[in-house]
């Protein structure tokens, strides 16, 4: 367990979950108010301000929490990976992916109270051309959907990223993919390179059922060449994770690996943009402490 006494730094993207993150810091802040840990609030301005506030948060002895989605989470967590510090999670965004994986209730006061309670785990942090991420980092099919998704102005929750798909899908191209790693090169046309840690991304979607986000590896998850029908048809497999039983779905884990493919790719990762291709995936094994549920820490 955590020290219990450590004041609480509250990092809050007030632009999460379509204004949902301010929303969320509120209760919070009431919830604390009627307690004697000592906090302070700070409002992001970019996820790069996030980084510096959790170091800052850091230096003075705090707890960071971060307050917002996935993207929040990732740069609060990739700054705070190798400190003797935990975070917490307040999940406030739109998919909550990372806080799914690890068990924290999406109700403000519970997630507080996982933290005020403060159960740890060890986990591991993804880093893709030196940029650290916690989720799923993905390229081709699914970074173009995600950025469409990031575009849109739909309400939070699955329907956003299934009217992305769609968008995506209309006028998507197969790319050809390299996957390069323990000395050998694999070459594929198809949609997607995804690099797991936890094992959602999309307010949902179980693309890597078997990933185990402190076994210090990645789930690399590929989907090869199909029509557009058959993978639309076979789309909302994803939600159950049965869609890893398809044969144009592959899955197996690394250590590292480098990625490269036959046009430009922006790689997105916790819900933003994070690199380009090509670039080399990595993982650094438990580097980051995470408040979670007890039930979980017991598991």
């Amino acid at each position: 367990m955590a020290d219990a006494s450590r004041p609480l730094a509250l990092i809050t993207n007030p632009h999460s979950g379509g204004g949902r993150g301010l929303q969320r810091l509120r209760e919070v802040e009431r919830e604390l108010d009627m307690t004697a840990r000592p906090f302070r609030s700070e409002l992001t301005r970019s996820l790069g301000h996030a980084a510096e506030l959790t170091l800052e948060a850091i230096d003075a002895g705090e707890v960071p929490v971060a307050v917002g989605g996935d993207g929040l989470i990732g740069a609060i967590g990739g700054a705070a990976a190798g400190a003797p510090v935990p975070i917490g999670l307040i999940p406030a965004g739109r998919g909550n992916d990372l806080a799914r994986g690890l068990g924290i209730p999406v109700e403000p006061h519970l997630a507080l109270e996982v933290i005020l309670r403060g159960y740890t785990r060890e986990i591991d942090v993804g880093e893709a051309g030196g940029r650290r991420f916690l989720g799923i980092a993905s390229v081709g099919f699914d970074s173009r959907a995600n950025r469409i998704a990031n575009e849109s102005r739909l309400p939070a929750g699955r329907l956003i990223y299934a009217y992305a798909a769609l968008r995506a899908l209309a006028s998507w191209k197969a790319v050809r993919f390299s996957l390069s790693t323990g000395g050998q090169t694999k070459r594929f046309t198809g949609y997607t390179v995804a690099l797991a840690n936890n094992g959602y991304y999309g307010a949902g979607m179980h693309l890597a059922p078997e990933a185990d986000i402190s076994d210090g590896l990645l789930d690399l998850v590929t989907v090869t060449g199909t029509s557009r029908l058959r993978f639309l048809t076979h789309l909302p497999k994803v939600f159950s994770g049965s869609h890893v039983e398809m044969e144009e779905v592959d899955c197996f884990k690394v250590r590292e690996v480098e990625v490269s493919a036959s046009r430009p790719f922006v790689v997105y990762a916790d819900g933003d943009p994070l690199t380009r291709l090509p670039t080399v995936f990595r993982v650094l094994h438990r580097a980051l402490t995470v408040y979670i549920p007890q039930q979980e820490v017991d598991e």
